[in-house]
């Protein structure tokens, strides 16, 4: 298993999922899903807060 492309399938993933909630955030007016800032900005940093607290993620 290849662990690299895992981790920009992630990386990517994140990107998406904080865009979208930080969008749907503005257009439904709920600000909870301004949490949507958490994922896209460990995707853009490449960092897992996840991996870090599980340390079952390589490095």
């Amino acid at each position: 298993m290849d662990v690299n492309k895992i981790r920009k399938f992630c990386r990517v993933f994140r990107i998406a999922i904080g865009s979208a909630l930080i969008g749907y955030g503005a257009y439904s007016g709920n600000a909870w899903f301004y949490l949507g800032v958490v994922p896209l900005v460990a995707g853009i940093a490449n960092f897992c807060p996840l991996c870090l607290i599980t340390k079952k993620c390589d490095i």
